[in-house]
């Protein structure tokens, strides 16, 4: 499997927002360290005066989303305590605080190195949070009685019918969402298929996502939100700039996309905020009043990355789901031959 290369990441930016592409750099997902600022820092701005946050971005982190139980309230890790954690996961010892689930070296398959899944290259977040999610709680706020039933009848209607159509399977079987390129932007360990390309012009900027297809065109010129009766699967964004920070948001999402069991009345707000050299903040704030009692956050330290993002080409040749399907019904023929045979 392929990934999405540059060139066509900077055609397709190009052909709508009319705007040049940022140079690309040599390695697939080497993250350029940021370099450290003297006194106050202030960000390079394009040509219309933004700041800019053009190029190649990995959230690669070992930082898990939610705080481990055992750490109870504590949100933050000493310096001591940090400099500990990232001995251990250069050594390959990946315990509950990376929420990787073993405490044993990476299985020697082929150079992991290469495809940006060396563990002990990935650090922790740089801010030393002790989970993604911010807030003493550290976790997602508790699904509310009336979106747990809501989703227990969702997957009551489903069983025994999950193989139907193409309909009950999940979007990512027929390569539309991935599991990497959706709103909020969520991350993990690898580094592969966490890279995201920014591209900006006047009045828009773009966001190339690693994983399959996905090229968000985020309009800046103040324009409002489509009408509430129109429904996409990634939402409808619009963004403007809050002094040196991108704020995108993203609203009208369907059933069909929930977020951590969200309903279509999810509402995301992202913040991408340039905090050094080579470093983004990439905060985002989830909401939805059928499915959370409140609103919850995370923040997630962004590197940039040499880049070039590679093709990822989910759909070409892929027989995932006519597989699925097929043998869903040679699997009904068998148990119909055999009930006629009793």
């Amino acid at each position: 499997m392929s990934r999405r290369s540059l060139a066509l990441a900077a055609g397709l930016a190009a052909i709508v927002l009319l705007v040049r592409a940022p140079a690309s750099g040599q390695a697939a997902t080497a993250a350029v360290k940021p370099k450290a600022s003297s006194g106050a820092w202030t960000p390079p701005r394009t040509s219309d005066g933004k700041p800019d946050l053009q190029g190649v971005w990995s959230s690669a982190t070992l930082t898990p989303l939610e705080r481990s139980k055992g750490l109870g309230a504590k949100e933050f890790y000493t310096d001591e305590e940090f400099s500990e954690l990232l001995k251990r996961a250069r050594q390959g010892e990946f315990g509950p605080e990376a929420d990787i689930g073993r405490a044993a070296p990476q299985a020697v398959r082929f150079d992991l190195s290469l495809y940006g899944l060396d563990l002990t290259k990935v650090g922790f977040a740089s801010s030393k949070r002790t989970s993604l999610i911010v807030g003493p709680e550290g976790s997602v706020p508790p699904m509310l009685p009336e979106a747990r039933k809501r989703n227990a009848e969702r997957a009551a209607r489903l069983k025994g019918h999950e193989y139907d159509s193409y309909r009950e399977r999940p979007l990512a079987e027929r390569c539309v969402v991935m599991p990497q390129e959706r709103i909020p932007l969520e991350t993990g360990p690898d580094a592969d298929q966490n890279l995201l390309q920014i591209v900006q012009g006047t009045g828009y900027v773009a966001l190339l996502h690693e994983q399959n297809h996905q090229t968000r065109i985020i309009p800046t010129d103040g324009r409002t939100h489509i009408p509430q009766n129109i429904r996409q699967y990634q939402g409808d964004s619009v963004g403007h700039w809050e002094g040196d920070t991108l704020v995108i948001d993203t609203t009208n999402f369907t059933d069909l996309t929930p977020f951590r069991g969200s309903g279509p009345k999810l509402h995301v707000v992202e913040r991408f905020t340039p905090t050094g050299d080579g470093a983004i903040m990439y905060r985002f704030t989830v909401e939805d009043p059928e499915t959370w009692d409140r609103p919850w956050t995370a923040e997630v330290p962004m590197r940039k990355a040499t880049g070039p993002v590679y093709e990822w080409a989910c759909h070409e040749g892929n027989t995932m789901i006519t597989t699925i399907l097929s043998g869903a019904r040679l699997a009904e023929q068998d148990a119909a031959q055999k009930a006629a045979a009793k």
